[in-house]
C-alpha cells in the first residue's frame, strides 16, 4: 500500500519544466534545452504529491486524489501555475535587508526624492547613527549624475550620510562621510573636481565605505530575516549569497539549526576568505541540506555604471560628466582620469586573478569571477582554461555583460557557467545606461540566445537590482534587441533548473520531478499566455521542502 502525501497541490497547471524528450543525455544539455524539440517546449501535469520533503509523484488530479490520507493537507491551486521554486544565484541579501530597513532609494526618479527619502531616515535614526540609502539609478534621471557631496550635506551637515548606487560599486558620501573615511581610500578611487572631492567614489574606496557600515551579529540578523520574507514573497526558494567579512553565514546557519531558515542557501566566498577555507577543510558543496559553501568570488573589472568595467575599446561617454572625468590636477588629459582610463580599469588584474584560480581549482573550489566588459570576461575564460576541468569544477563568470563570439563560443567549449542578471535588461534600450556607455554596442550585450546555442550552461539571478526573478524573465522574454530575447521556457529554466545547475543542485531542485525537493511557486497567472506582462505576475504561493513559507492567495 503506498504511503500518504504530506501535502497535495492539484487542480493546477504544473510545468514541470523537465528536459524536452529526446534531450541529449548530461546536466549541460538538460540546463540548455536545446534539442530537436521546440524551445518552448515543457511538460505540463495537473498535481503533486509531497512526501517527506520530497516530490513522490507528478500527474493527474484524478490519479492523485488517492494519494491523499487523513493528515494530508490538500490544497486546490484553482488553475494556478505552479514551477519549481527560483533560484537567484547571484545575490546579496544582506544589501536586500538593508534597503527594506534603511533608505530605499530604488526608484527615486532624481536627486531631490533621493534626498526626501533620506530625510525620511534621518528622522527616524539616532542622532549618532549614519543615514544609509540603497539603491539609486541615475541612468533613469535627466541629468543622468551621481549623487553628490552637496545633495547628502543638504540632509545633514553633522553626521554621515550615504547612499550606495544599486550596482554596489559607486557610493556618495555627504562631508561628514568623506572627513572620516577619506584617508582610508585610494586616491584614484574618490572623484574629484577642480582638486576638490565631488562625493562620489568607486570601487575600492566604496569598499572601505561598506566595511565602515558593517553591521554586527544582531543587525545582520535582522536584514536577512527581512531579505528572506522578501525572497519567499517572490517565489525564491534558494539563493547563491555572495559575502564577505560578513557576519551572514554565522545567521544562515544559526536560522538554519533553529529551523527558521526558509531559502537554501549556498554562500560564495570572497576570495579574501580562501586561506581561512582551506584551513578549515571547507570545500565546495559542503554544509547541509539548507546551507552550503559554494564558490570562491573574486572582481575582474567594475562597473557600466562606474565606467570601470574593463573594455577593449574606449567608452562612448567618457568625459562627458564632471563624476567620470578627470580632476584637473591629476588627469591625463584626455577627460579620463578618475575612470582608470578610456577603457576602465582592473580590480583585480590577469595575473592576480590567473593565481587565484589556480590556488582556488586545486583546493577543491568552484570559482566564480566577476567579469563584465569583454576584456575582463577573456581574463577570466584565460584563467579558468588552464584548469584541468573547467567545465566539471563548474566555474562560473558572473555578469556577462559584453562578451564577444569567440567568448561566448568558448564558454560552450570549457563549460563556463554564464551567470546573468537579465533585469540588466533595463538598461538596453536606446537611450538607456548601455547607449550612454557602448553606443552601438548596446545591441551586443546580453546576448543569452548566443550562449544557449553555444551550449554554455546559463543560469540567471538578479543581483538584487532588485531580487525580483519575474521581472527578470519579463526582461529577457520582452528584451529590445533580438540578439538578446528568449522564450519563456527558456527564460525560466535559467532561473530554476539553470541556476540549480550552476550550484551543483539539479539532482536535488530546478524541476518537478519525482524525487527531487519540494521546491515550487505558484504563480497567480500564466507568464506563457501573457508574455508582454510577466513583471505583473503575482506570487500566490512559495513552498520549500514541502512546507508553505509564503502564502498570498
Amino acid at each position: 500500500m503506498t504511503d500518504a502525501a504530506d501535502l497535495l497541490l492539484t487542480n493546477a497547471e504544473v510545468h514541470t519544466l523537465a528536459a524536452p524528450d529526446g534531450a541529449t543525455s548530461g546536466p549541460r544539455a538538460r540546463v540548455t534545452g536545446r534539442t530537436t524539440a521546440a524551445p518552448d517546449a515543457d511538460e505540463v501535469r495537473e498535481a503533486v504529491a509531497v512526501r517527506d520533503g520530497r516530490i513522490v509523484r507528478v500527474g493527474s488530479a484524478y490519479d492523485l486524489q488517492f494519494l491523499a490520507g487523513v493528515e494530508t493537507e490538500v490544497i486546490d491551486l484553482d488553475g494556478r501555475v505552479l514551477l519549481p521554486g527560483f533560484v537567484d544565484a547571484h545575490t546579496h541579501l544582506l544589501m536586500t535587508g538593508r534597503a527594506l530597513v534603511h533608505a530605499d532609494l530604488s526608484g527615486a526618479d532624481g536627486p531631490a526624492a533621493c534626498r526626501a527619502r533620506l530625510r525620511d531616515r534621518a528622522a527616524n535614526v539616532g542622532e549618532d547613527e549614519w543615514v544609509l540609502g540603497f539603491g539609486y539609478d541615475e541612468s533613469a534621471w535627466d541629468d543622468r549624475r551621481y549623487l553628490r557631496r552637496e545633495d547628502l550635506d543638504a540632509v545633514s551637515e553633522g553626521r554621515p550620510v550615504v547612499a550606495f548606487r544599486e550596482d554596489m560599486h559607486v557610493a556618495s558620501l555627504n562631508s561628514a562621510a568623506l572627513d572620516r573615511l577619506a584617508d582610508d581610500m585610494p586616491t584614484g578611487d574618490v572623484r574629484r573636481e577642480g582638486g576638490e572631492p565631488t562625493g562620489v567614489v568607486v570601487e575600492e574606496a566604496a569598499e572601505v565605505v561598506y566595511r565602515a557600515i558593517e553591521p554586527d551579529p544582531g543587525e545582520t540578523a535582522e536584514l536577512i530575516r527581512a531579505a528572506q520574507r522578501a525572497a519567499n514573497e517572490r517565489g525564491v526558494t534558494g539563493v547563491h549569497d555572495m559575502v564577505r567579512r560578513s557576519h551572514a553565514p554565522r545567521v544562515y546557519r544559526e536560522l538554519d539549526l533553529a529551523g527558521e531558515l526558509t531559502l537554501r542557501v549556498r554562500l560564495n566566498y570572497w576570495s579574501d576568505h580562501l586561506d581561512a577555507l582551506i584551513e578549515a577543510g571547507l570545500r565546495t558543496n559542503h554544509g547541509s541540506g539548507m546551507v552550503r559553501t559554494g564558490a570562491i568570488k573574486t572582481f575582474t573589472d567594475g562597473s557600466f555604471g562606474g565606467r570601470t568595467a574593463k573594455l577593449s575599446e574606449p567608452y562612448a561617454d567618457v568625459g562627458s560628466d564632471a563624476d567620470a572625468g578627470a580632476d584637473s590636477d591629476t588627469g591625463d588629459g584626455d577627460g579620463t582620469g578618475q575612470d582608470g582610463g578610456a577603457t576602465g580599469q582592473w580590480v583585480v588584474d590577469p595575473g592576480e586573478l590567473n593565481d587565484l584560480v589556480a590556488r582556488a581549482d586545486a583546493a577543491g573550489f568552484q570559482v566564480a569571477a566577476h567579469a563584465i566588459g569583454d576584456e575582463a570576461i577573456d581574463a577570466a575564460l584565460d584563467a579558468y582554461a588552464d584548469c584541468e576541468d573547467p567545465g566539471t569544477s563548474r566555474h562560473r563568470i558572473e555578469h556577462v555583460e559584453l562578451a564577444s563570439d569567440e567568448a561566448i563560443r568558448r564558454f560552450g567549449d570549457m563549460g563556463v557557467v554564464a551567470s546573468v542578471q537579465p533585469n540588466f535588461l533595463k538598461w538596453a534600450g536606446e537611450g538607456g545606461l548601455y547607449d550612454a556607455r557602448l553606443g552601438d554596442r548596446r545591441t551586443e550585450t546580453n546576448r543569452y540566445p548566443a550562449l544557449l546555442e553555444a551550449g554554455a550552461p546559463l543560469a540567471f539571478g538578479s543581483d538584487c537590482m532588485p531580487l525580483d526573478p519575474l521581472l527578470g524573465v519579463h526582461y529577457a522574454v520582452n528584451a529590445p534587441a533580438e540578439s538578446q530575447r528568449l522564450g519563456v521556457t527558456e527564460a525560466i529554466r535559467a532561473y530554476t533548473l539553470g541556476a540549480a545547475y550552476a550550484g551543483f543542485d539539479e539532482g536535488r531542485v530546478g524541476t518537478v520531478e519525482p524525487g527531487k525537493r519540494a521546491d515550487f511557486v505558484a504563480l497567480e497567472r500564466s507568464p506563457w499566455e501573457h508574455p508582454t506582462e510577466i513583471a505583473d505576475v503575482g506570487v500566490a504561493m512559495t513552498v520549500v521542502d514541502g512546507e508553505i513559507v509564503y502564502d498570498g492567495r
